[in-house]
């Protein structure tokens, strides 16, 4: 069953910097102050996509631009524009099975810990319920 989408397709780029070919999400479902559930729907024509697979390097950015949803979102709803992050660290990075064309990621998004402009935060994405990856991120926010 599909999830209601709070904002989808191009309505996801005021909330990040990323323009095509690199945007990685394409459906926010929900969002607080320190979650958020964002989506992507995998075509041939992604450029993460070989042989049908959507690769490593995709799927890790695929949950940094999810985390930059929500940095983006947040920053929207307070009247600013959406920041630009950037990623330090990736930790504890597990990918348990490369993600065919056709299926649809959903990807939760929790702000573990923020000191000044450095976020810690925990991605788990999945298909089908089915975990493929996950990992802990720090991401530093900036607004240039």
């Amino acid at each position: 069953m599909r999830k209601e989408c709070l904002f989808e397709g191009d309505e996801i780029k005021r909330f990040i910097p990323q323009r095509e070919p690199i945007v990685m999400v394409d459906s926010l479902y929900e969002a607080d102050d320190t979650h958020a559930e964002t989506g992507l729907t995998l075509r041939p024509e992604n450029i993460f996509v070989q042989e049908g697979r959507f690769m490593e390097a995709g799927l890790i950015e695929h949950e940094a631009q999810s985390a930059s949803v929500l940095a983006g979102y947040k920053a929207v709803r307070r009247g600013e524009p959406a920041p630009v992050g950037y990623i330090g660290e990736i930790k504890k990075c597990v990918i348990s099975r490369l993600p065919k064309t056709g299926e649809s990621l959903v990807t939760e998004i929790d702000i573990v810990s923020e000191v000044g402009d450095i976020s810690l935060a925990r991605a788990v994405t999945r298909v089908d319920g089915e975990t493929v990856c996950e990992c802990q991120m720090k991401i530093f926010i900036t607004d240039k």
